[in-house]
């Protein structure tokens, strides 16, 4: 049988996401989201970088993301801001719901991509980083970038 090859195209990512938080578990949720607001993403006018998310009556919302308005939509553009709906299955819901209840976890969403013509939003399970789990992962890349520096002197 011949595998579909399934096309994505990343269309907002969270880099602060991972600098602040440490990432156990991820998911894939669908967005209830309405036309302009489709076309909009489309060409890639999407924002995380403040954005949050909550379970509230047995649904997940995610708060404070910015879709930009769609330049020919005039009257039919929504808010921006809108609260937006995450679209999940039940069981995913309640294990979200049970994890995020721990003392520590939190929902944060980490990209924003196209998948087979449909929005997703990748979420992930976090807990929070600690000032020198940052500064740890700051002398990390450091390190990586002046082997890489130096590595790359001597093959020239």
């Amino acid at each position: 049988m011949a595998e579909k090859k399934e096309a994505q195209k990343l269309i907002a990512n969270n880099k602060k996401a991972y600098h602040d938080y440490f990432i156990d578990e991820t998911y894939e949720a669908g967005v209830a989201l309405h036309g302009t607001e489709v076309k909009s993403m489309r060409m890639g006018k999407c924002s995380i970088k403040e954005s949050f998310i909550r379970i509230e009556d047995g649904e997940v919302f995610v708060y404070g993301m910015h879709v930009s308005p769609y330049e020919k939509g005039n009257i039919f553009n929504k808010d921006p801001l809108r609260v937006k709906k995450l679209l999940l299955h039940k069981y995913e819901i309640n294990k979200l719901a049970g994890k995020a209840a721990e003392k520590g976890y939190t929902l944060v969403p980490l990209q924003v991509y196209l998948k087979n013509g449909k929005v997703k939003v990748e979420i992930g399970l976090a807990r929070g980083k600690k000032l020198y789990d940052k500064r740890q992962d700051i002398a990390k890349k450091d390190m990586r970038r002046e082997t890489e520096r130096e590595f790359k002197v001597k093959n020239l």
